[in-house]
């Protein structure tokens, strides 16, 4: 059977992958199919054809899967955050049980891989200690609608299309109160009389508006960025804010004229306020800047780290490298039952972070060295005893997982945010290191996404060669 775009079919969903997407095959072809629930009975359009893949959406859903739950969001189905929202929870969990196993199996040659069941978070909804809408003078106006030019947004990039924004007034992963403030800022955005900036012609003054929340304080932050200084428009902002909301404890301006839409300025002005938050986790305490690297589930992030104390078993006396360090929340957790840690991490300002917590934490056995990791891992004499991993989502380095290989210490703790790249770097490591067990946190509900905390212990066999 030839599959072409704009075909109809009747299918049961009996799969999902990675991603949130339903799969099932027809005429020996995969079809992922936008929004599929397996054991879903639907009716769907195919409206991407490659040659070893379709992509469908669903026309209709004829008789739903027992696992499908009428979403809370409004904007369910079009954004392209939550992905997952229309799954039961506790379905939502074994789903991404199984995309680890499943990686591990296909990608990391595992053949029966140590997965434990997955840790929930704390919360399903209000979460996010962190979240970022887009300013865009071009609206999303309705699915398959690619080329109309409506009003401005501001809010979530729709699927596939980064250059049509989403009109939000609220996002369900964000606590209220942060709604609140938020549908503020969009009022006063709205009618400040400034240009949304525009990403095609690279003009424009608002680009992004952020959040952050610190939980400890029940305090917020503020982060407007944009493409210029108009300090007028940023005073009028700052009292508006200050005399309606007393919870937020910081107002910053990002100013950045790069292209890239990134929101981290090339420099920023405090508004109001020290400039950051403060937070707890696990008994230290942590100061966030605007563009400080953090957890963005607060609760999840004890967790996680409770499963890093545990799989380290410090006893005291161990010397530990802490690679892909960021600001230093890791080292510092397992520093209490180490000896020494040693922190290593190619971001300055990261670093410099991660110095000013471990002296307000009264830490003196951390040491944090900015460079990359390629050459000071290398480059380090000390006998290490436990190595802690916890890279972006692209994974280890090739050099990386070379020196590993030649003089990696006997055990190493694996922290992951992409069940694929996991996999792969297991499997990299395989000739001298065994996986022993992997810890499935679920961060970020209703989304595909699931971090997890792997521990590799050095086999037998394989001697270190120095």
């Amino acid at each position: 059977m030839t599959l072409r775009v704009q075909d109809t079919f009747d299918v049961d969903i009996d799969g999902m992958a990675f991603g949130g997407n339903g799969v099932v095959r027809i005429g020996g072809m995969t079809v992922f199919v936008e929004g599929g629930i397996p054991k879903d009975r639907v009716r769907i359009r195919i409206v991407q054809k490659k040659r070893r893949y379709a992509v469908a959406r669903i026309v209709d859903i004829v008789e739903p899967s027992p696992d499908r739950i009428v979403p809370p969001c409004p904007y369910a189905g079009v954004c392209g955050g939550c992905t997952m929202q229309a799954v039961r929870p506790e379905m939502q969990l074994v789903f991404k049980h199984r995309h680890i196993v499943e990686s591990l199996q296909h990608i990391g040659r595992v053949s029966d891989p140590p997965v434990l069941e997955p840790i929930a978070s704390p919360l399903l909804w209000g979460y996010r200690n962190k979240v970022e809408w887009t300013c865009s003078p071009r609206r999303w106006v309705e699915a398959g609608d690619l080329d109309r030019t409506s009003a401005a947004a501001i809010g979530f990039h729709a699927p596939r299309v980064f250059s049509k924004v989403i009109d939000m007034e609220a996002c369900l992963l964000v606590p209220e109160a942060g709604n609140r403030i938020y549908r503020a800022i969009r009022s006063a955005v709205f009618s400040s009389g400034l240009p949304m900036y525009d990403q095609t012609g690279h003009d424009g003054f608002w680009r992004f508006v952020m959040l952050r929340h610190s939980v400890l304080e029940d305090r917020w932050m503020v982060n407007l960025i944009t493409s210029r200084e108009e300090p007028d428009a940023m005073r009028r902002m700052t009292e508006h804010l200050q005399n309606d909301f007393p919870q937020i404890a910081t107002i910053v301006n990002n100013i950045t004229a790069k292209k890239a839409q990134i929101a981290v300025g090339e420099r920023e002005t405090i508004r109001m306020g020290p400039g950051y938050l403060n937070e707890r986790i696990g008994g230290l305490t942590f100061r966030i800047s605007a563009n400080s690297f953090f957890q963005t589930n607060t609760r999840g992030a004890g967790l996680l780290y409770d499963a890093v104390s545990a799989f380290a078993d410090l006893q005291g006396n161990e010397t530990v490298l802490d690679l892909y360090t960021g600001t230093g929340t890791i080292a510092m957790v397992l520093a209490g039952r180490a000896k020494r840690v040693i922190g290593v991490e190619l971001a300055p300002s990261s670093i410099v972070d991660a110095i000013a917590n471990a002296d307000r934490n009264g830490i003196r056995n951390c040491t944090f060295l900015q460079g990359d990791i390629r050459k000071v891992y290398p480059s380090l004499r000390e006998t290490v005893h436990l190595v802690v991993l916890d890279p972006p989502r692209s994974g280890l380095h090739p050099d990386v997982v070379k020196h590993l290989l030649l003089n990696g210490p006997e055990r190493m703790v694996y922290v992951s945010c992409n069940p694929a790249t996991l996999a792969r770097d297991v499997s990299m490591l395989a000739d001298r290191y065994e996986l022993q067990r992997v810890q499935p946190i679920d961060m970020f509900p209703h989304t595909y996404h699931i971090e997890s905390v792997s521990l590799l212990q050095r086999k037998p066999s394989a001697r270190i060669i120095s």
